[in-house]
């Protein structure tokens, strides 16, 4: 059994990125997945999500990946050749027109000059350098961020599955009780009848004095009435909800919804106990019941 809250987290390095993939969840009634991850990697959102729907079949997740680069291996910068030797090219006739002219002031050679030119005077001319970002391949990627979140959801597991275990034996406590208290109604039953029985029978005998009572008469009223009161049907179910419940608390399924349909059944089975009770003591077990079947209800709202 697991709880639908949980957190798990792991962090791991490569050559480029430094990845760090978090998973947490809430209660919620179907599966909901939400991905946060850079835009750039947009394209890992649907396989995050299969990732999470092998492991999780119930509650709202969030995960957020990060993806941080390392230094600046995801840039290149490469000399733009046919802008340097424009403009070198347009040095050249400059210098040419001088030598033509008679002007040698702020003449640059070419030749020897030229082939070693000052780094300072190579980066003072616009669009000298190309600057491009390395493409990512996305199945490269994807491999070095795919264990990194299976980890994370290694972890976010194990916490649901030992919260579950607090759940389950939570759950199987109130379990106990309400079986307690199901015993404790069958046993009253009765004496219910009995009650009946003997409150008829001091009426009857008021009313008539000294005339004698038809016992007959009381016997067939009182099996009437111990036909309407009777809840054996009912203990029955509730017993076989209860077991059914025990079943589902050792189950390695997803079973919180089925839980949620069996809480309607125990509330359904007692609502109808109490209604059947004339009794003073199985009323206030029939409330003690609903009490335990509540706490049941609300616990079981925190399982898968």
């Amino acid at each position: 059994m697991k709880s639908m809250t949980g957190f798990g987290r792991a962090t791991a390095r490569t050559e480029r990125y430094e990845i760090t993939a978090e998973v947490h969840s809430v209660n919620h009634r179907f599966l909901e997945t939400s991905v946060r991850l850079p835009r750039s990697f947009s394209y890992l959102e649907e396989k995050l999500k299969e990732q999470v729907q092998q492991k999780i079949s119930r509650g709202k997740v969030e995960v957020t990946l990060t993806m941080q680069t390392i230094g600046a291996k995801s840039t290149v910068v490469e000399i733009n050749h046919d802008v340097v030797t424009a403009y070198l090219q347009a040095v050249a006739a400059e210098n040419a027109l001088l030598r033509e002219s008679g002007f040698r002031r702020n003449q640059i050679m070419l030749g020897t000059a030229a082939d070693a030119l000052p780094l300072s005077t190579l980066l003072r001319i616009p669009d000298a350098f190309q600057v491009q970002q390395v493409a990512d391949d996305p199945d490269v990627i994807w491999n070095e961020v795919q264990p990194v979140m299976a980890e994370a959801l290694q972890q976010f597991v194990a916490m649901r599955e030992t919260e579950g275990k607090r759940l389950a034996d939570d759950v199987a406590f109130h379990l106990d009780r309400l079986a307690e208290m199901t015993d404790a109604v069958e046993k009253l039953v009765p004496e219910t009848v009995q009650q009946y029985y003997e409150k008829l029978y001091r009426k009857i005998t008021e009313l008539l004095g000294d005339r004698t009572v038809d016992e007959s008469r009381l016997v067939t009223e009182a099996a009437v009435v111990a036909e309407k009161i009777a809840v054996d049907e009912e203990l029955v179910r509730l017993r076989s909800h209860i077991a059914q419940f025990r079943v589902f608390l050792t189950s390695t399924e997803p079973v919180g919804r089925k839980m949620d349909f069996l809480v309607q059944e125990l509330n359904r089975e007692v609502n109808t106990t109490g209604s059947k009770s004339q009794h003073l003591e199985i009323t206030k077990l029939v409330v003690d019941m609903k009490s335990e079947i509540e706490k049941i209800r609300e616990q079981i709202q925190n399982i898968e």
